[in-house]
C-alpha cells in the first residue's frame, strides 16, 4: 500500500470513528481532496484510489492542473482503475474578475461570500448556460482576517443567492480558527450548523440545500461530529 493510500485509509477510519460517536453514517461524508502543493503524480494517485472530487483554492493553478488531469484521464480511457472525469471544487477566495475562468472548470464553488460575487457568478453562468453548485461562506469564527459573510447577514444573503436563476445554493461553508483549542473549533462549526438549520427551516434553497462544508486536515473529526457533509482535506493526504 502506498503512503497516500495509507493516509486516506487512516482518514476514512477516523471519519468512521467520529460518525460512531455522533450516530452518523460514513457514507454521509464526502471528501474533497485539496490539491494545493500536491504533485501531478500524487493527484493521479488519489484519483486511482477513488477520490474524484478535487479542490483548489487558487484560480491561477486551477485551470493548468485541471487540464493536466483531463489529459491524463483521456490517456487512461478504457482503464477501469480510473474514472472518465473528476469534479473540481473552488474552495478558496474568489475574485469577481476570475469567475468566468473558474466556471469553465468547476462544478462547485464553496466560497461565495458577498452579494456582488454571487451576482457575477450568476451572470457569467447564464452566458455559459451553466448552473454551478454554490455554497455560502460564513465567517463563523468572526476573525477579521477571514473571508466570509458576517453571521448576522448569512440568512438574508442565502435568500438572495437562492433567488438567482443560474445558481444552485446547496449549503454553507466555514473555516475554523487555527488553534489547538478544540472547544473553540467546535463552537465555530456548531454556529455554522445552527445557521444552516435556520436557513433550512425557512426552506431557503429547497431540497438541494443540504451540505455543510466544514473541516480540514487538522479538524475534520470535530467537523464530522458537528454535522459536516463535505470535508476539505489536503495536507493530511499529501504531507
Amino acid at each position: 500500500m502506498s503512503t497516500i493510500a495509507e493516509r486516506i485509509q487512516t482518514i476514512q477510519e477516523n471519519i468512521a470513528a467520529a460518525c460512531r460517536r455522533c450516530g452518523r453514517e460514513p457514507d454521509q461524508i464526502q471528501i474533497v481532496v485539496v490539491t494545493k502543493n500536491a504533485s501531478l503524480a500524487a493527484i493521479q494517485e488519489v484519483i486511482r484510489l477513488g477520490c474524484t472530487d478535487l479542490g483548489e483554492n487558487r484560480v491561477q493553478h486551477l485551470k493548468p492542473i485541471a487540464d493536466e488531469i483531463d489529459a491524463f484521464l483521456k490517456e487512461q480511457a478504457g482503464n477501469p482503475a480510473f474514472p472518465k472525469k473528476v469534479r473540481w471544487h473552488m474552495i478558496g477566495h474568489l475574485q469577481r474578475n476570475k469567475v468566468k475562468q473558474t466556471l469553465q472548470v468547476c462544478d462547485y464553488i464553496h466560497s461565495v461570500d458577498t452579494l456582488r460575487l454571487a451576482e457575477e457568478i450568476n451572470t457569467a453562468a447564464a452566458k455559459l448556460d451553466h448552473h454551478p453548485n454554490v455554497l455560502l461562506q460564513v465567517n463563523c469564527s468572526e476573525e477579521p482576517q477571514k473571508y466570509g459573510a458576517p453571521v448576522g447577514a448569512a440568512i438574508h444573503l442565502a435568500e438572495q443567492i437562492a433567488s438567482m436563476p443560474n445558481l444552485r445554493l446547496i449549503g454553507l461553508m466555514t473555516m475554523a480558527p487555527l488553534t489547538m483549542n478544540k472547544e473553540v473549533v467546535r463552537a465555530c462549526f456548531a454556529r455554522c450548523r445552527e445557521i444552516f438549520e435556520e436557513i433550512r427551516a425557512e426552506n431557503i434553497g429547497g431540497a438541494k440545500f443540504k451540505h455543510l462544508s466544514m473541516g480540514m486536515s487538522q479538524d475534520y473529526e470535530i467537523a464530522v461530529e458537528e454535522g459536516a457533509t463535505i470535508l476539505r482535506i489536503g495536507s493530511a493526504i499529501f504531507a
